[in-house]
This record gives C-alpha cells, sequence and structure tokens, in this order.
C-alpha cells in the first residue's frame, strides 16, 4: 500500500484542513452566482507580490474571475484564510492547485516522493476551497516525467492509476476541492472514452474531470476534427469537468505529425465549440490560459477568446486590461 506521508503527519495537517473549512467556506461560496452563460476565465499574472489582496486586485484588473492558486503550504493557515477572504472578496474563483509530479515515476523512491507532494497539494486545494487539484497519472518514462513509453496504456499503468487515484482522495478525504488528472497525447487517458473508464474504476465523488481539448488531439483524425471531439468531450465528461485549461495547435510543415503549441486564436482549435461546451455542459467551470512566455501573449490569447465569447453571446463578466 502506498504511505507517502505518515499517519501521525497527515493527521496534523488533516486538523489544519478542518479548521479552515469551518472557518472559511470555498472560494466561490459568499459569491454572487453568475448568470449561466457567464464563464470565468484565468490565467497567470506577473505581478511581484506575495499579498493575497494585490494578487486578487490583478486578476480582476486583467478581467480575470478565475485564478490558478497563490503559492501556499498546508501548515500556512492564516495565509490560506487570507488568500480565501481576498479572492473570495472579489469574485475570483480559486480555480486550480497544480500537482505536476510523475505519479508513476519507474524510481521507487521518486515515485513515493511524488506521491507526498500530489497529497499535500490536494490537502492544500481543499483547505482553500479550490475547484481541483490536477495533476497527470505520469508515465514510465525514466527520464521525462511526461513522456512516451510503451507501457503507458498498459493494464498495469490503468491499475496504478486508479490506486493513486483512490489513494489521494482516500487519504486527505476533501470535501471542498476535486482531485483531477489530465488527458494526456500519449498516455491513458488520452480521450473522453478512456476517461469515463478512469472514472468508473476509481469510483469516488472527490474525482473529476479537468480539461484540456489540445492534449486530446494526438492524430490527424482528431486535429481535422477537432470541433466534433470536443462536443464529445463535453458530451460524455462534462458533468465531471471542473476546469479546462485554454491553449492553441497549429500543424507544422513536416514530413510526420507535428502539433505546435501556439497562442490561443493563432491555431486551429474550434474556441467557438470549446466556449459552447464550458457554458451549456458544465457548473461554472474555469477557462484557464497556460503555457505561453510573456504577459503580451497572455494578453493576445485572453482578448482572442474574449471576443469569441462576445459574438457568442457570451461574457466573462469583466473584460479588463
Amino acid at each position: 500500500m502506498i504511505n507517502p506521508i505518515s499517519r501521525r503527519e497527515f493527521l496534523g495537517k488533516s486538523g489544519t484542513i478542518a479548521a479552515l473549512a469551518v472557518a472559511n467556506p470555498p472560494a466561490s461560496e459568499g459569491a454572487a452566482s453568475p448568470d449561466a452563460r457567464t464563464l470565468r476565465l484565468g490565467g497567470p499574472i506577473y505581478l511581484k507580490s506575495d499579498d493575497p489582496a494585490e494578487l486578487a486586485e490583478e486578476h480582476r484588473r486583467l478581467g480575470y474571475r478565475a485564478a490558478y492558486a497563490p503559492p501556499v503550504h498546508i501548515n500556512e493557515t492564516e495565509r490560506i484564510k487570507a488568500i480565501i477572504k481576498e479572492f473570495a472578496a472579489r469574485d475570483v474563483v480559486l480555480a486550480e492547485v497544480g500537482g505536476w509530479r510523475n505519479m508513476l515515476d519507474p524510481d521507487p523512491d521518486k515515485r513515493r516522493e511524488n506521491l507526498a507532494y500530489v497529497q499535500e497539494r490536494l490537502a492544500v486545494a481543499d483547505a482553500l476551497g479550490a475547484r481541483c487539484c490536477v495533476d497527470i497519472a505520469g508515465s514510465y518514462n525514466p527520464t521525462y516525467w511526461c513522456g512516451p513509453d510503451p507501457r503507458n496504456f498498459s493494464e498495469e499503468f490503468i491499475d496504478a492509476t486508479v490506486e493513486n487515484c483512490r489513494h489521494m482522495i482516500d487519504a486527505v478525504k476533501p470535501t471542498r476541492t476535486k482531485f483531477t488528472i489530465e488527458m494526456m497525447p500519449f498516455n491513458f487517458p488520452s480521450g473522453p472514452d478512456d476517461y469515463l473508464k478512469l472514472i468508473k474504476k476509481v469510483d469516488r465523488h472527490a474525482f473529476a474531470v479537468h480539461l484540456d481539448v489540445c492534449n486530446v488531439m494526438n492524430s490527424p483524425e482528431r486535429m481535422y476534427n477537432n470541433s466534433a471531439v470536443i462536443d464529445e468531450c463535453f458530451r460524455k465528461l462534462g458533468r465531471w469537468i471542473v476546469s479546462c485549461h485554454a491553449k492553441d495547435l497549429t500543424w507544422e510543415d513536416y514530413v510526420q505529425v507535428c502539433l505546435r503549441e501556439v497562442i490561443p486564436g493563432r491555431g486551429h482549435i474550434d474556441y467557438r465549440a470549446y466556449l459552447r461546451g464550458i457554458a451549456g455542459h458544465t457548473t461554472d467551470a474555469t477557462l484557464m490560459l497556460e503555457h505561453l512566455k510573456t504577459a503580451e501573449e497572455y494578453a493576445e490569447g485572453r482578448h482572442y477568446i474574449q471576443s469569441v465569447a462576445r459574438d457568442m453571446g457570451l461574457s466573462f463578466g469583466a473584460e479588463g486590461a
């Protein structure tokens, strides 16, 4: 059985979570319920500050009503309280806490260390009342944490992923957040049917879906028909989706299939289908820009997504800078 954190250590952390839960509702509570067609956009910010009020205010200045959780550890009780208070006061939802470690590292010591880290991140997400803690299933690749490996679709990989997801949820017992993983192009789960299989096998109420549609585009057929693939993701997974990532894909001129991430609006992903899915199949799910290099690139992507939303009669509640 996986036991990356000692029972005494985790019980102490659980006590911290319980105290915070009593003192502070999730960030999404206490804010006005948005119109069903008002969405939440978010992304990284470049303000050099640790002050939760300043960070929350910067999100609103940019037109964001969703945020990646600011850096915080589970034992920083007062900072967690301040983050919850300041972001809720400005109607900025804490969308996700990133795990981003290889839960299936082939090195046993690294795997234990990674599992302990992700478990702590899930505890933080629950203390904050964030929408989710997100990771990927991992990889058996020995050198690249999310790289390809022939065993990444094996029954061994699937069973280990189920065990990891159950372990995280059963150890933390989250009531204010969900544990999620992203689909990946060349690791399980790589599409909506895979994820449905995983949901059934994990069989935990606190397990949900984090959707990055670009990660699902792992073949020419899917890329050519990405509008239909996006619709399929929301049709099959919409009830479980709590947060999404926003980026775009373009084809590289190369003899083999080569897709490259680009700023939203510069590629071929159908953002009308994406926004339609978020508006119609999820409950106030967040859409988070990622993987861009500069504030200017994020502004370009943000403005493109906002313009598509306006054309569809949708709103993110604030346009910002």
